[in-house]
């Protein structure tokens, strides 16, 4: 009995001396400890929210144009491409453009080669030889029925002669021209065995699709020339966005491949039916301003701009994203805690958002430096797990 009443004024004893700075060593571990649980709120000293430039802001209501994102691809009207192709066969002699020329309408896009183009210059001057000689005998015979010393019926076996001679010199001019040649200007001493074949349209070189020396027959295309400058973009917009658009409205596109340049287009059509087995329509637009770097046929990523509302937005850049959820920081003084929002409509540099956890009206957030407070409190997570 005596012992134990002895041991424990010995522990007492103790517990009286212990060292009162091991006590208040346990109590900032305890709680440092804590602070490193709370990854949801960050602890920043005001030397440190000076040096990185934080400030502080409100949730504002701003007036955003609302938008609709699509994909799509650049295209050109079928009347504004080109197939070029000779009317008659023979062995290109010389290609007169390459891949990306320009070139106008009528320019020379190659030469071709063939001795037949001869023999229809030669049936040209023949026909036209034989309509003279017709136009003769019939004014002979006219001459002579008139004067009773002829016979109907030589008059008209002459008129009739003189009218098939004609239709055919006609048709060999029509032949000609479509060769490139003036009828007017074939003669025995100017007989062309060499056709020039020209574009139809203004635009650019596309593709060449035959060599110097290859053989072409009517229908073989030698080159295919685009007119860039009435491109145009088909979009594609699901059903349920579709009754938001209309005619007229402002579309801001870049280059799948290459955004760092943003263009401009004008919707001028709406599709009436699906595209496939898919629940989208096909919107037209038609490209506006400049086409520098634009090409048939590039993929595109286009924001639609819709009618324009009054919603709580913060600047964009007062929105991180932390794994695959975005947030904001409410301000208290040094304290900081992580918001999770919803994002919405971005437009003129703000962003809509949707609170998802409740917060006062007069609540003060990080406008800059959000990213810092971010790896803050990330960093103490991190180090209180290893």
């Amino acid at each position: 009995m005596k012992r134990n009443l002895f041991i424990s004024c010995l522990l007492l004893l103790l517990a009286a001396c212990a060292d009162p700075k091991q006590e208040a060593h346990a109590h900032e571990e305890h709680e440092e400890h804590a602070e490193h649980e709370e990854t949801n709120t960050a602890t920043l000293t005001a030397e440190q929210i000076a040096s990185v430039g934080i400030e502080t802001g409100s949730i504002e209501q701003k007036q955003l144009t609302a938008s609709v994102k699509a994909n799509g691809m650049l295209q050109v009207p079928n009347q504004n491409k080109a197939s070029i192709s000779p009317l008659y066969s023979g062995m290109i002699k010389s290609l007169l453009v390459q891949p990306g020329s320009p070139v106008n309408k009528g320019q020379p896009i190659a030469t071709i080669v063939n001795p037949e183009f001869i023999q229809a210059q030669e049936d040209y001057l023949g026909v036209n030889a034989r309509v003279a000689l017709a136009e003769l005998e019939y004014s002979r015979q006219k001459e002579l029925n008139e004067g009773n010393a002829g016979v109907l019926k030589n008059l008209q076996a002459a008129d009739a002669e003189l009218r098939g001679l004609r239709a055919r010199k006609t048709s060999l001019e029509a032949q000609l021209q479509l060769m490139g040649l003036n009828p007017a200007k074939v003669s025995q001493q100017h007989l062309a065995s060499v056709l020039t074949v020209t574009s139809p349209i203004k635009g650019v070189v596309s593709s060449v699709l035959m060599k110097t020396g290859s053989y072409v027959s009517p229908g073989s295309s030698i080159a295919e020339i685009v007119d860039n400058s009435q491109l145009h973009l088909d979009l594609y917009v699901y059903e349920k966005d579709l009754s938001r658009l209309r005619e007229q409205q402002t579309i801001h596109f870049t280059l799948t491949n290459n955004p760092g340049k943003e263009y401009d287009a004008t919707i001028f059509s709406l599709g009436s039916s699906f595209e496939g087995e898919s629940k989208a329509v096909s919107v037209h637009a038609r490209v506006e301003g400049d086409k520098a770097g634009l090409i048939d046929g590039m993929n595109i990523t286009a924001i639609i701009s819709l009618e324009k509302a009054t919603v709580p937005a913060v600047p964009t850049a007062a929105i991180v994203r932390h794994q695959g959820q975005d947030f904001i920081f409410l301000a208290k003084d040094d304290h900081f805690e992580r918001i999770p929002v919803a994002r919405g409509t971005t437009d003129i540099g703000y962003t809509e958002i949707t609170l998802l956890k409740e917060v006062p009206a007069d609540a003060k957030i990080v406008v800059k430096g959000a990213f810092f407070v971010l790896a803050k409190m990330t960093n103490a997570g991190e180090a209180h797990e290893h």
